[in-house]
This record gives structure tokens, C-alpha cells and sequence, in this order.
């Protein structure tokens, strides 16, 4: 059983101007607006990101993605799948996890992110590349 229709906290491809946000979001979300995620560390992926949860660390840049309430259900396991998420699945590359977004203004909304999974986040940890200033956007520019 998946929670109430949360957000998604979005930082890598599907950000407005990257390569899958046209393809999966346009025409089925009702708003997006930018926001911070704090204790991840974003690293860089063979074309895309991951964020690694840790304690302390942040913020990973990124936007929140409200979908139509319509186009929720289709569009949340559309994006498991785009992030090779499957629940309990010890090769996902991802884990979708419920976590606290913050807003431009300050204010918090639990928004679903997804992150590395531990296989993956061990990876990373020990031998990954961060990416300065924690925005996909800004990487190698």
C-alpha cells in the first residue's frame, strides 16, 4: 500500500530542461517549484544522479513535482520503473522512500524521493564522484 498522493521530490533527469522530465511529467503534473533535500550527498551516475541519504549532509537541489490527481497513479509507477524500482528487490537501483522537502519559502511537505539503494549507496560511498554544490544542473559547467 503506497501513502496518499505525496509529491516527488525530483533532482536528476526529470528536472525541467533534462532529458525525461518532457517525456514522463509533461501534461500530468499540476505544479513544480524548486527545493532543497538535506542529509543526501548527490553523486554522479552513469548519465544521471543518485543521492545517497546522510546524516548532516546537504542540501541535493532539486524541484517538487505535484502530479494531477488523474495522472498520479500511471505516473508513480511509471517513474518506479524509469528508476529500475521494485519494492523488496535487492537489484533495484533505486529505493522510492517518503522524506521532507524543503521549500524556497521554508516551509517542509513529505514528498517521495528516490534514492540509491544500499547496494548501490555502498558503491558510491566508497568509490563514487559527488557532485559539487549538490545540483545535478551545475555538474561539470
Amino acid at each position: 500500500m503506497i501513502s496518499p498522493a505525496l509529491p516527488f521530490f525530483v533532482y536528476g533527469t526529470l528536472r525541467p530542461g533534462e532529458p525525461n522530465h518532457d517525456r514522463f511529467l509533461r501534461g500530468r503534473i499540476r505544479s513544480e517549484e524548486p527545493a532543497l533535500l538535506g542529509d543526501a550527498v548527490l553523486y554522479e551516475g552513469p548519465g544521471y544522479p543518485y543521492a545517497v541519504e546522510e546524516r548532516g549532509a546537504g542540501p541535493v537541489h532539486g524541484e517538487l513535482v505535484t502530479a494531477l490527481p488523474e495522472a498520479y497513479v500511471q505516473l508513480l509507477y511509471e517513474l518506479d520503473e524509469l528508476e529500475e524500482y521494485v519494492p523488496g528487490d535487492a537489484h533495484s537501483l533505486y529505493e522510492r522512500v517518503e522524506r521532507e522537502a524543503v521549500r524556497e519559502d521554508g516551509g517542509t511537505v513529505r514528498a517521495w524521493v528516490y534514492v540509491a539503494a544500499p547496494r548501490v549507496a555502498a558503491r558510491l560511498r566508497a568509490h563514487g564522484r559527488p557532485v559539487t554544490g549538490g545540483d545535478w544542473r551545475g555538474r561539470g559547467r
